[in-house]
């Protein structure tokens, strides 16, 4: 037998009388992530999503890699299977797992038993296991509360299967199941994040990106392409709408009030957003902010820019810190290229003393010397769209 993946399921499992049509979209997720890898067979049975391989071509260790980053998996493990045998269980556990026995100092064996035909308990199953291990890694002490190394035996319908340690998954619910919705990604630290923290609970995802040349540089286009790709691993394919923003900008500067300019450009981005939407037949918007970050993140001018959207503005940092941003930040792998210190569209024409506290009445008066609709025209017909593989 070929050792395998053994991806275990989240919340996928609470799902109910739906919980078939999420587990088909996480087989189908799966799939797709691993088809680079080599060709694997995968199903599933028992609240555990099976990747074997089949043949030795495949290659297990970046298969491994891709399933953890797949919503929907909540712990992933390298398994060997065996027969459901104990003298064959434990010819596996020793010859499986003994470079990890050379290296830790104590080890325990945990035993689940989904067949319950099986003659032994779980508890006998461990005891007889653990025994055997030890006779054959005496310098390796049984340490039945804090070891090192634990030894995993699963007793399954098909086979035994034998692990260490699994590892964390990402977690959260698979891509497609929660809708589609377009995120406004921009060079900095928050839109990638949020991206990400959309993804997890299932969205599926279109990026838009505003660019304004010459005050923005094709190399801080370039960077912005470079975080969309780190997020696919995550998110999927993604396709990325480049909408030129410096007409827009230009015609803010000229005519509107210079406390306003942010808030106003904020607006149109929020419109442009929800063409691309109905486009692409999206659900929602999603967006960086995070309360009182800065001057445009105070709740009334959220509550502004937000007005013109007809869908709702999904905002998933609304309440975390700066630390906590950039924690995830470096998790997901985007923070490295988040600071490369380019221009960004948000930062052009930047007002001294911008306005915090503004009224949605007002700021429709303001915006209505500018002809919108043949701005935003304009706009969505220079759009560029990219698209980003994994």
């Amino acid at each position: 037998m070929r050792e395998m993946i053994l991806c275990k399921l989240g919340e996928v499992v609470l799902k109910g009388l739906n919980r078939r049509s999420f587990e088909d979209k996480l087989i189908g997720n799966l799939r797709r992530r691993t088809a680079k890898c080599g060709n694997f067979r995968i199903y599933s049975k028992q609240s555990t999503i099976y990747v074997e391989p089949v043949n030795d071509e495949s290659d297990l260790t970046a298969a491994y890699a891709a399933c953890k980053q797949v919503f929907g998996v909540i712990a992933v493990s390298r398994a060997l299977p065996c027969e459901k045998d104990v003298q064959a269980i434990i010819r596996t556990a020793k010859d499986y797992l003994a470079s990890e026995f050379a290296r830790a100092k104590d080890f325990k064996v945990e035993s689940k038993r989904a067949d319950k035909t099986f003659p032994l308990t779980s508890i006998q199953l461990s005891q007889q296991v653990g025994g055997a291990l030890h006779q054959a890694f005496p310098r390796c002490a049984v340490n039945v509360h804090d070891p090192e190394l634990t030894v995993f035996i699963e007793i399954r319908d098909d086979a035994a299967y034998v692990h260490g340690p699994a590892e964390a998954g990402a977690g959260g619910l698979p891509i497609g199941m929660g809708g589609s919705a377009v995120s406004l990604l921009s060079g900095g630290i928050d839109s990638p994040v949020a991206s990400y923290m959309m993804a997890k609970r299932g969205v599926s995802l279109e990026m838009v990106h505003f660019f304004s040349p010459p005050y923005t540089s094709d190399a801080a286009k370039e960077k912005v392409l470079e975080l969309a790709q780190l997020l696919t691993p995550w998110c999927g394919r993604l396709t990325v709408h480049i909408v030129p923003f410096t007409e827009i900008q230009e015609q803010i500067r000229m005519n509107c009030p210079e406390d306003h300019f942010t808030l106003i450009m904020r607006r149109f981005m929020m419109r442009l957003a929800q063409r691309v939407a109905d486009e692409v037949r999206a659900k929602a918007l999603v967006t960086g902010e995070c309360l009182g970050q800065v001057a445009s993140q105070t709740m009334e001018a959220l509550r502004v820019s937000e007005d013109v959207a007809e869908l709702p503005v999904l905002r998933p940092l609304i309440g975390m810190d700066k630390e906590e941003i950039i924690r995830i930040s470096r998790k997901i792998g985007t923070f490295d290229t988040s600071i490369l210190p380019y221009e960004d569209c948000c930062t052009v024409f930047t007002p001294r003393h911008p306005k915090t506290k503004p009224h949605v009445e007002e700021v429709r008066e303001l915006e209505a010397v500018l002809d919108i609709d043949a701005l935003c025209d304009r706009a969505m017909a220079g759009r560029e769209r990219v698209r980003i593989k994994l």
